[in-house]
């Protein structure tokens, strides 16, 4: 059956949210980013301001940007603002179809096949739903209108900013397969860059090429690729997409270059806690721990183990993290960034006792330090480390 999807992308949509609650900024180049001092000076998004007339672009340096644009108004990230808004843009969203998935915190698709004979036409679909999120929300927002999620996609990138753009498969070939193929969505940089050595350059390029050699290279993937080139996708939107979470991770950047497994060993410690903390919340589970050390040369390396039982123990987490540093990585290692990640989760809904070890014991302690935090703050009660000179992410 025919479908009718459109992709909603929110505009420059982290610097919106900042020119949406403080309508000064509205005009303005608004670059949101982390603070340099911290090294965690990274351009996160700017507003089309800064975008077109100074060439800010997402992931600069923050002192980079601030030598292109000087008198922009630099504003730290507020990711609870941010989930705030998405979830009244979603909301909007819904009131014209109960088929709503959300992709990211700025981008959801909506299926609106059975809903165009109560609001009208995609277009005009398109053009309420624009409407109302400028009006009630204070956000631009592009709408890609297409027969499958990847055509609405790729209609959405096509022009920027606020704008309604209806692509149809009968446009695929002369509108879509002359873009550079990196501009198909999937295509992520190492697939690009295979690509490109082997002399595929546009999408019309990658639509030419035999399916076998692709499924021969990234098996399933390299064939979804095959169809993605000639624009056919049959995944719906499914508003359940997100219900369950596969992963729960953190990560973060050091106030100096770490080095040894006792300075880096309290990153993993305030990691775990963190990281099972939220897996706890999700009621959740997880199986398999992966630790993620980046150097000072920018080079970044992950490891992983599956765990002996399913858990959400912080003394668990912290331990196969402990297992990865001292496997995987020299004792002289130094660390710029870490990052801790607790996967293939599941819904608690059994649990294994274990009559010689101390689980229950430490879930009863977990359990009490959440009831703590939950009532009195995330910095209410944390372990001796997080007090010393290398405890970072709870500070001190």
């Amino acid at each position: 059956m025919s479908r009718t999807i459109l992709l909603c992308d929110m505009n420059s949509f982290f610097a919106s949210v900042h020119q949406a609650m403080d309508p000064g900024l509205r005009g303005k180049p608004v670059i949101v980013g982390g603070d340099p001092a911290k090294r965690t000076g990274i351009v996160l998004a700017a507003s089309y301001e800064a975008k077109k007339q100074y060439g800010i672009k997402t992931g600069m340096i923050v002192t980079e940007a601030r030598a292109l644009c000087p008198h922009a108004v630099f504003v730290s990230p507020s990711h609870r603002d941010y989930a705030a808004f998405s979830s009244r843009i979603n909301n909007i969203l819904r009131d014209f179809s109960d088929l709503v998935e959300p992709f990211s915190i700025d981008e959801s698709f909506v299926d609106v096949t059975g809903c165009l004979k109560l609001f009208g036409s995609p277009l005009e679909i398109a053009r309420r739903i624009q409407s109302r999120i400028n009006e009630e929300v204070g956000v631009g927002v592009n709408i890609g209108i297409g027969p499958s999620k990847l055509v609405a996609k790729m209609a959405a990138e096509m022009e920027k900013p606020n704008k309604i753009i209806a692509l149809t498969l009968e446009d695929w070939p002369h509108k879509v397969w002359p873009l550079p193929v990196k501009e198909l969505f999937g295509v992520g940089s190492r697939i690009g860059r295979w690509l490109n050595q082997i002399g595929v350059k546009t999408i019309g390029d990658l639509a030419a090429l035999p399916v076998d050699l692709l499924k021969k290279r990234y098996g399933l993937v390299g064939e979804i690729l095959h169809y993605s080139a000639h624009g056919i996708d049959y995944s719906p939107v499914n508003p359940g997409s997100l219900d369950v979470i596969k992963s729960v991770g953190n990560q973060v950047t050091l106030p100096r270059d770490y080095r040894g497994y006792d300075q880096i060993k309290v990153v993993i410690v305030e990691l775990a806690e963190e990281v099972a903390q939220r897996a706890r919340k999700a009621g959740c589970l997880g199986n398999r721990v992966s630790l993620t050390i980046r150097d000072p040369n920018l080079f970044t390396e992950t490891h992983s183990r599956v765990l002996p039982a399913y858990t959400d123990i912080t003394r668990e987490v912290y331990e196969m993290g402990m297992f990865l540093l001292k496997k995987y990585w020299d004792k002289d290692v130094k660390a710029r960034l870490v990052g801790l990640t607790l996967s293939g989760l599941v819904r608690i809904q059994e649990r294994q006792m274990d009559l010689l070890s101390q689980r229950e014991k430490q879930e009863k302690i977990d359990r009490a330090t959440d009831l703590i935090r939950s009532r009195w703050g995330q910095h209410s009660i944390k372990r001796a480390v997080s007090l010393t000179d290398c405890g970072v992410y709870y500070g001190r």
